[in-house]
C-alpha cells in the first residue's frame, strides 16, 4: 500500500543555518534532470516582471512576496518535507505526535507528489518553494503533463495506491496497473448528505494517520475500508463504474460535532 499525499500550499521554511537540499539524496535521483530545470526555470522567473512571474504562478499581486522563496532554491536552507509542509492535511497527520513504530510506517508508506520535486518522501530535505501543479512555466507544457512520463519510469505501476490528490496532481500520475483508492468526504445532517470541502483536507490527514498507525497493512480496497472503520470512523466504499477507474473511500462528517462520526 502506497498513501500518496499532494504537498501543502502552507510551507515553514527551514531554519536559517540548516544546510542546502542535496538533490542527489532526494528519493528517486532519476528525477534529478527534471528537478534541475524547474528549479532554473522558478530561479528566472524572480528576474523578470513581477506582474509575469505571478502570472506564470497563478498567484495575485498580495502574494507577490512568494517570487522570494523561488530564488537560489539550490543554496536555500532545507529541512525534512515533514517540517516545510505545514498545511491543514499535515497538521492533523500530525507526524510528530506519533510513535517511534508509526513514523516508521509513515516513512515506508507516505509519498508527497510535488509540481517542483516530482516526488518525496516526508524524511527528504528539502527548502520551502513556491510552485502550483496548475502553473503555466515559461516554453513548458502543462507541469502535470511534462511529469508524466519522468513519474511513470519511476514509480511502481501495480498494487494499491489511497490517493488524497486533487485533480491535477493526479493527472501527473496513476499506476497503469494497480488500483487507485480515493478518499472523499462528505457531511451528513438529517439524512441529507453533501460533499465538504472545508473539513476535506483535515480528515484526508485523519485517514493517512489511521493508515500508519495501523501495524497491518492492506493491498486492497475493502482492507483499507476495513482499517479505517475499525478506527472509529463512518465509511462507505464506493466500486467504481468500470473497471480500471478510481474506487473511493467515502467518510461521513456529522456536523453535529464538526469532526469525523464515530460508528
Amino acid at each position: 500500500m502506497l498513501v500518496l499525499l499532494p504537498p501543502s500550499e502552507g510551507k515553514t521554511p527551514a531554519p536559517d543555518d540548516a544546510p542546502p537540499v542535496d538533490l542527489a539524496e532526494l528519493v528517486h535521483p532519476e528525477l534529478t534532470p527534471q528537478r534541475e530545470k524547474l528549479i532554473e526555470k522558478l530561479d528566472g522567473l524572480t528576474k523578470i516582471s513581477e506582474a509575469r512571474a505571478l502570472a506564470a504562478l497563478g498567484l495575485a499581486k498580495s502574494q507577490a512576496a512568494e517570487l522570494a522563496r523561488n530564488a537560489d532554491l539550490l543554496s536555500k536552507p532545507a529541512a525534512s518535507a515533514a517540517d516545510i509542509y505545514t498545511g491543514v492535511l499535515y497538521q492533523y497527520l500530525d507526524l510528530h505526535s506519533l510513535k517511534a513504530a508509526a513514523r516508521k510506517r509513515a516513512a515506508e508508506r507516505i509519498l508527497i507528489q510535488s509540481a517542483l520535486w516530482g516526488v518525496v518522501r516526508l524524511e527528504d530535505r528539502i527548502p520551502a518553494y513556491r510552485l502550483g501543479i496548475g502553473a503555466k512555466l515559461p516554453r513548458m507544457k502543462g507541469l502535470a503533463a511534462w511529469w508524466k512520463p519522468a513519474l511513470t519510469a519511476v514509480l511502481p505501476d501495480d498494487g494499491l495506491v489511497v490517493d488524497m490528490r486533487s485533480g491535477g496532481y493526479a493527472a501527473a500520475w496513476k499506476p497503469a496497473h494497480g488500483t487507485l483508492l480515493g478518499v472523499r468526504v462528505f457531511v451528513e445532517e438529517k439524512g441529507k448528505r453533501d460533499v465538504v470541502t472545508h473539513m476535506a483536507k483535515a480528515t484526508r490527514g485523519d485517514v493517512a494517520r489511521i493508515l500508519v498507525e495501523a501495524k497491518n497493512t492492506s493491498d486492497d480496497p475493502d482492507g483499507v475500508a476495513e482499517i479505517v472503520a475499525k478506527a472509529g470512523l463512518r465509511v462507505e466504499l464506493v466500486e467504481p463504474s468500470k473497471p480500471g477507474a478510481t474506487w473511493s473511500l467515502d467518510v461521513i462528517l456529522d456536523t453535529r460535532v464538526g469532526r469525523l462520526t464515530k460508528t
